[in-house]
C-alpha cells in the first residue's frame, strides 16, 4: 500500500487558513509528506477574525464524519482571543503556536526580537504580494481614492516584508506598496519559519 492510498484514519488534514494554503503545500512535498492532506477556510477571515472559530469547528466535524482521526490546525492564534484554543481543545486538536501567521513565519524566538520595534509596522508576506490589489487596494477603495491611504496606514513607520520565497517580481510588488504607502522598507527572508516544523510534528 502506497501513501497516498492509506485510509482517510491514517491521513492527516490540515484545516488551514487560505492565506498559507501554498506554503502548506510546498512543504508537503519538500519534506516527502504525502499523507498530508489540506482544506482551507477562506483566507480573507484574516479581516474578519470573529469568523474562524465557528468555521473551524464546523469544519473539524466534517472531517471527523468523513473519517479522519488526525487533524492539525493551520492557524495561529489570529486575532481570535483565545477562542481558536477553545475549538482546538474541545476537539482535542493542535494548532500552530503563536499569534499570528507573522510570528511563526519569523520562528517565535525572533518574533520576540523584533516584537517591540515592529509595533509601528506593516506585515506583507508572499500571499499578500501576490494578492496586495484584491486584499488592499480594492476594498479599502485607495486604488479610487488613494487621498485614503493616510486614514488606513498613518500609523505605521515601516513595510516589513517576510519573505517565504525568494522572488524577485513579489519583493518588487512589497517596494512599491512601501512607495506607495509612504513607509520605510525591510525586508527579511524567513522561509516557512516554525510551520515546517509544526507540519513535520503534526504528520507523525
Amino acid at each position: 500500500m502506497t501513501i497516498s492510498e492509506r485510509p482517510i484514519a491514517e491521513k492527516v488534514l490540515v484545516i488551514a487558513c487560505g492565506m498559507i494554503a501554498r506554503e502548506v503545500l510546498a512543504l508537503r512535498e519538500q519534506l516527502g509528506l504525502q499523507h498530508l492532506e489540506l482544506t482551507c477556510l477562506p483566507a480573507d477571515y484574516h479581516y474578519y477574525p470573529d469568523r474562524i472559530p465557528p468555521a473551524l469547528d464546523a469544519a473539524i466535524e466534517r472531517a471527523k464524519a468523513e473519517g479522519y482521526r488526525n487533524i492539525f490546525v493551520g492557524y495561529a492564534d489570529c486575532g481570535t482571543g483565545g477562542a481558536l484554543d477553545q475549538v482546538c481543545e474541545r476537539h482535542g486538536v493542535e494548532r500552530v503556536a503563536g499569534p499570528h501567521c507573522f510570528a511563526f513565519y519569523q520562528g517565535l524566538e525572533v518574533f520576540a526580537v523584533h516584537e517591540e520595534a515592529d509595533m509601528t509596522a506593516f506585515y506583507m508576506t508572499d500571499f499578500l504580494c501576490r494578492h496586495f490589489d484584491a486584499f488592499f487596494m480594492k476594498p479599502l477603495g485607495l486604488d479610487r481614492h488613494p487621498e485614503l491611504i493616510n486614514d488606513f496606514f498613518g500609523n505605521y513607520e515601516k513595510l516589513v516584508y517576510l519573505a517565504q520565497t525568494e522572488d524577485p517580481a513579489l519583493e518588487r510588488v512589497a517596494q512599491n506598496a512601501a512607495r506607495l504607502l509612504d513607509l520605510a522598507y525591510e525586508r527579511r527572508f524567513t522561509g516557512y519559519g516554525d510551520l515546517a516544523q509544526a507540519l513535520k510534528t503534526a504528520a507523525r
